[in-house]
């Protein structure tokens, strides 16, 4: 004769503990956003400033966050060209967020 048991779910915080996961990961990117645009502005090189003013944090959804420069020269100063080094700054600042970025989301998942 088979045995028969059951599971009943008295009090589900599956919905509760989804929308604080989500909420956490939100605050991650967002700080982690606006570290990597404070470091790029710290080492980006400057001449008139306009290339340090113009690197801007966005956020066009609750986990994405796009940090980039707004001149038309920022490419050539971040890659260089025939005739000028590159002086990167962007990937640099990216680079020195990732790990703290990673330990983050880390805490998150619970490990």
């Amino acid at each position: 004769m088979a045995k028969r048991f059951g599971v009943e779910i008295v009090y589900n915080r599956l919905p509760q503990l989804s929308d604080e996961i989500a909420d956490r990961v939100e605050a991650v990117v967002r700080k982690s956003g606006h570290m990597v645009e404070a470091y790029a502005k710290q080492v980006v090189p400057v001449d008139t400033g306009t290339l340090k003013n113009s690197i801007m944090t966005e956020f066009p959804d609750r986990f994405t966050t796009e940090i980039a420069p707004h001149t038309e020269y920022a490419i050539y100063v971040e890659y260089g060209t025939r005739s000028m080094a590159a002086r990167p700054y962007m990937r640099p600042a990216a680079e020195r967020v990732r790990p703290i970025f990673l330990q983050a989301m880390d805490k998150v998942a619970g490990r």
